[in-house]
């Protein structure tokens, strides 16, 4: 971590306060970018999903439409789990840590919100249950789910070298990898395919770098191997433990 030393500069208030409103009006500027490309983003065309999706939930076999919970859109975690790991990516489950909170919130927006992934039901309630979350979780093992959308990779794309992910090939060293995906659901009960973040895309869900970042030592990541190694389950910061499983929510 970044030593804290006198050598940083200090100044009087009124200076502060000169250099503040410097950055303000740059905040400002990110402020306004960040509202255009969220425009962008519902302005992009849809793809009509005509694959005939099953997921395995605690409610049993679900549909990708019934996933919607009878709201007009829906958002998916592709959460790196897979078949046989101990436990979840830890990257992963620091953006799951936000979701619980946000649920109520987010249907006043006819939005629901579910996770996705490739292990076995049991597998995932196991870990789920361990971590104490409520969010809707379910398993596309057995389904072309999780390779249609670039987040699972076949032993013989990897063998190739390189991976299609995030909109590219590239050399990509786990079985699974993180991503959000949008959904939205017609009148005809039709689903399409509106936007999927890949990468860091997905800090989207961690809303504690937002506070991380305006705190005085920010991230603090400069000198770790990869930036989410600090990163562990929220119940393994007491230990020194690190998660087994791979993450690459850091990666470009």
């Amino acid at each position: 971590m970044t030593a804290i030393t006198t050598s940083h500069p200090v100044v009087t208030r009124d200076r502060w306060i000169a250099e503040r409103k410097s950055l303000l009006a740059r905040e400002k500027e990110m402020s306004r970018l960040r509202d255009e490309l969220a425009r962008s983003r519902q302005q992009l065309p849809w793809v009509l999903v005509d694959k005939p999706y099953v997921f395995d939930s605690r409610q049993g076999p679900r549909t990708l439409a019934e996933l919607f919970d009878g709201r007009r859109q829906l958002i998916v975690q592709h959460f790196m789990l897979a078949p046989g790991w101990e436990e979840g990516c830890s990257g992963c489950s620091f953006m799951a840590d936000h979701v619980d909170g946000a649920l109520p919130h987010l249907a006043a927006r006819d939005l629901s919100f579910v996770a996705v992934s490739r292990a076995p039901l049991q597998e995932i309630e196991r870990f789920r249950q361990r971590m104490g979350w409520q969010f809707p979780w379910v398993s596309s093992n057995g389904s072309d789910f999780n390779f249609d959308f670039q987040v699972s990779f076949t032993d013989e794309e990897r063998r190739r070298g390189e991976v299609y992910y995030n909109y590219g090939m590239t050399a990509f060293p786990h079985e699974e990898a993180p991503g959000v995906s949008a959904f939205i659901r017609d009148d005809k009960g039709q689903v399409f395919h509106t936007y999927s973040t890949y990468g860091r895309g997905v800090e989207v869900m961690m809303g504690a770098y937002e506070l991380i970042d305006i705190a005085p030592k920010g991230r603090d990541e400069a000198g770790l191997a990869h930036g989410m190694d600090w990163i562990r389950h929220h119940d393994r910061y007491d230990t020194a433990k690190k998660s087994s499983s791979a993450c690459g929510c850091d990666h470009p």
